[in-house]
């Protein structure tokens, strides 16, 4: 992606060449003998008011990749540039934990474990409170009311505010996470699984309440999750990965309907059609998942691949943009007629 789209405007977040690497350690002497390549050559941008999904099977690098943005993790290499509510951009991988502070009111994290996220021994009021209070928002009983106004907006009773999280139920404690989250009036919130802990019915529900606030607070969300019938629903736009790479990134329905790359045409095949009557075949992957640790040389896909040759086994194909918006990591993907959703 070409840095044409740093002049845009509507811009907030470019992720270029996003390298996360890993030390194996060995013996007493702690000795590197490898690297775990976690995120391994990660590149797109996020306009505001956007949310993109990040999908992909358990450790192909999604959390990672919303965990460095934030420099919870220093990142191996790469640039991963924030435009700020002044409108400077900032290098978010050069910059000192110090520089990062303030930027920490703009980039917010909704934490996968609703219960591990949050502190038992604080009450729900300290919980969302202690970033207020951190920043320097709000003082006194300026808090307590910015508190009961944020516990409304996300569905929950502000006279339970004194309570603690193990009083509520697992929905409820997302929804204080939630609360927590954009305590702050976040511009970018990253998302990492929120709604995978929970019950389908509240999944649902959470799903729907950030819906809600996207449209009321014109959220910017990275949507990390490992379902895509769940990602569908919230997402503008949809990054598939794979083993620390993007194999695929498109407008939604763009991908759903007529995805270019082999492995989202078998993640598609696995989401059940909305009519029980219509029996689609299922695309099963044969073999194992690579270790990042040791990849396979050229796509990283193509020892599960059904469409691979001897060219897939050697050379590594690009991230490159093949239709309008539309961009494919696969060396066929111009030739391929791949299924879509319920087909």
């Amino acid at each position: 992606m070409d840095n044409a789209s740093l002049v845009n405007d509507e811009i907030i977040l470019e992720v270029k060449d996003l390298r996360m690497y890993f030390p194996i350690y060995q013996g007493i002497a702690q000795r590197i003998i490898g690297h775990v390549k976690a995120v391994d050559g990660v590149s797109f941008f996020l306009r505001e008011r956007e949310v993109l999904g990040l999908v992909g099977e358990s450790g192909c690098g999604k959390t990672t990749v919303g965990r460095t943005i934030l420099r919870l993790y220093d990142p191996t290499s790469g640039e991963v540039r924030f435009r700020t509510k002044a409108g400077n951009w900032v290098d978010i991988a050069r910059i000192s934990q110090r520089d990062m502070k303030p930027l920490r009111q703009e980039m917010r994290m909704i934490f996968q474990d609703p219960f591990s996220s949050l502190n038992p021994r604080m009450t729900v009021r300290d919980l969302i409170a202690e970033p207020i209070e951190i920043h320097g928002v709000a003082r006194g009983k300026d808090v307590d009311n910015r508190v009961s106004d944020l516990m409304l907006s996300v569905g929950l009773d502000p006279n339970y505010m004194r309570r603690y999280p193990h009083e509520f139920s697992g929905g409820q404690r997302q929804r204080i996470g939630l609360a927590r989250t954009l305590s702050l009036n976040p511009r970018l919130i990253i998302a990492d699984e929120p709604v995978s802990a929970l019950d389908v019915s509240v999944q649902a529900q959470v799903l729907n309440l950030l819906e809600e606030l996207k449209v009321r607070l014109g959220l910017t969300l990275i949507f990390v999750a490992h379902d895509l019938s769940v990602v569908e629903h919230i997402s503008d736009r949809i990054a598939v990965m794979y083993v620390g790479r993007i194999v695929e990134l498109a407008a939604t329905e763009e991908l759903l309907q007529h995805p270019l790359h082999p492995y989202t045409e078998a993640l598609l095949s696995a989401i059940p059609p909305a009519d029980p009557d219509n029996k689609v075949e299922r695309i099963k992957l044969q073999g194992e998942v690579p270790s990042p640790a040791n990849p396979p040389s050229g796509c990283i896909f193509h020892p599960r691949c059904g469409y691979a040759t001897d060219r897939c086994n050697q050379e590594t194909p690009g991230l490159e943009e093949v239709e309008p918006g539309h961009f494919v990591a696969c060396h066929f993907a111009r030739e391929l007629h791949l299924r879509g959703a319920g087909c």
